[in-house]
């Protein structure tokens, strides 16, 4: 580029735009726009100030296209020179303001492509689609569904752009995210400092061309629905593929009590205040991922590589919060392993409180308010690191109580819990040491990553969109967005422009 053309030949460039607005004062000054109501006027301004923009653009183009200087030498990544030129060359760029076209210089050789060192300067998409529209695309496609993105993206550009291309736009979007988290620097942290890494999983209603193997063959042994208004027994289930999510953060550790967790139900605290609570420890530089194209050990992996990426030397406590899912466990132990580190596995409090709850309902009527009471007392036992004792509580209260086998099955399966996962429920331990016992950061990504936007009412998603759009919430939930786009840029900038020719660095400049 240059900065040859004299004042007068610059002002000419932006002839038209000044021509547009000079339009504009006109018609304001009508007659006509005097009874206007407010509302109408940010109608009318909204419409031809777009206009007025796009022609600036435009007309900021068209002045580049004529201060475009001949390159004394164009060579490719593979060593072919580009020795002639062709003036003239265009293409349409669709814009936040509209479509403009782009006019530079191609540079041409024999059997080769056309290079345009111009679409480099401007680092133009591959595509038609500016990153204005997608960055649009990739924020209101993670919002709400694609019609009501295509709505929003049209509403505010008038670029006219489509279902599929505003999915296309949030796949193209998402692309970098994986190589951004992996050069991102985490944040400094001391040796006492607990590294938390957590994993959960949610169906996704998926195209049947996206189901994972062995749920396609499972839906085709099971057959076809021969209903016509809804889905059969067991359908649903042949229609999902599973998305694993995992979280990683940073937590000081929070010492804490039993009585901080639950309080003593047979202590009467009188008619004062309640004893005041010592908090839990709080999350910190969350890393939040998922994927339904990755398996769970893909993810759980990525998980790890996180963790490792902020505690290269395995100098800092590990703790692993899962729901107790035997194949969660069986991952992260194998992970562990692999690695030569240390985690200290702990179960969700809540997800062992349910199966308290399902075993006092077996000893108490539906509705009784002793049973809170009785579920409070043994779960401060289960807090204390009492699993197996309160397993036998739970086998003696059944025996007393005479509990038929059809009557008992809340206390057998809670029995069968707490004996088979004693290791991975040593609370007392935790506490002691100031790690969260609670799952509710990775319950609370699921149910926002996945449940308020791939769950959406009729949705049936293809792999490459859900998957963009899992990625994107999780991005955005992070707190990445704005880094990550400018990182993206780059990498647009590098894989459509740079990568083409041989000297990378004076293209850049």
């Amino acid at each position: 580029m240059s900065a040859g053309l004299a004042p007068v030949a610059v002002e000419s460039a932006f002839a038209a735009a000044r021509g547009l607005f000079d339009q504009i004062t006109e018609e304001l000054a009508s007659p006509d726009a005097a009874v206007l109501t407010h509302s109408r006027l940010e109608d009318l301004l909204g419409s031809r100030m777009r206009e007025v923009t796009r022609q600036l653009y435009q007309d900021h183009l068209r002045l580049r296209a004529l201060t475009e200087q001949r390159l004394p030498e164009v060579v490719d990544a593979a060593g072919a020179p580009r020795t002639r030129i062709e003036r003239g060359r265009s293409r349409t760029l669709a814009t936040v303001f509209g479509k403009v076209t782009v006019t530079r210089l191609a540079y041409r050789g024999d059997t080769v492509a056309n290079l345009h060192p111009a679409d480099a300067v401007l680092n133009l998409p591959a595509g038609i689609h500016s990153h204005g529209l997608a960055r649009l695309a990739a924020v209101e496609a993670s919002r709400g569904s694609f019609a009501e993105a295509c709505e929003q993206i049209n509403a505010v550009t008038r670029s006219g752009v489509g279902h599929r291309q505003v999915q296309e736009l949030a796949v193209g979007a998402a692309a970098d995210i994986g190589s951004f988290y992996q050069a991102l620097v985490p944040a400094p942290c001391t040796d006492v400092t607990a590294l938390v890494v957590t994993v959960d999983g949610k169906g996704v209603v998926i195209r049947p061309e996206a189901l994972r193997e062995a749920t396609a063959k499972a839906a085709a042994a099971k057959g076809g629905n021969t209903m016509r208004t809804r889905l059969a027994s067991g359908e649903k289930l042949g229609r999902n593929r599973m998305a694993t999510l995992a979280a990683v953060y940073d937590a000081e550790p929070a010492v804490r009590g039993v009585d901080d967790v639950i309080a003593d139900p047979d202590t009467d605290l009188g008619p004062g205040p309640e004893p005041e609570r010592r908090p839990g420890p709080k999350a910190r530089s969350k890393w939040l991922t998922g994927s339904v194209n990755d398996t769970a050990a893909e993810v759980v992996t990525a998980a790890f590589d996180q963790a490792e990426h902020r505690d290269p030397g395995h100098r800092r406590s590990w703790v692993v919060l899962v729901d107790g899912a035997r194949h969660q466990l069986d991952l992260i132990t194998a992970e562990a392993e692999r690695r030569d580190v240390t985690v200290h596995i702990v179960i969700d409090v809540i997800h062992v409180l349910e199966y308290l709850w399902d075993a006092a309902w077996c000893l108490h009527a539906s509705g009784d308010p002793t049973a809170e009471a009785w579920v409070a007392r043994h779960a401060r036992n289960l807090l204390e690191g009492g699993a197996e004792q309160v397993a036998d509580q739970l086998h003696t209260a059944a025996r007393t109580a005479r509990l038929k086998k059809n009557r008992r099955k809340g206390i057998d399966d809670a029995i069968g819990y707490l004996r088979g996962k004693a290791r991975y429920l040593r609370y007392d331990t935790a506490l002691s040491r100031g790690w969260p016992i609670a799952t509710g950061i990775i319950e609370g990504a699921c149910r926002h990553l996945v449940k308020d936007r791939l769950d959406i009412t009729g949705a049936r998603w293809g792999l490459a969109g859900a998957e963009a759009v899992l990625k994107l919430r999780a991005l955005r939930s992070n707190g990445d967005f704005d880094a990550y786009w400018t990182w993206h840029q780059q990498q647009e900038l590098t894989r459509n422009h740079q990568a083409r020719y041989r000297d990378r660095l004076r293209l850049a400049a």
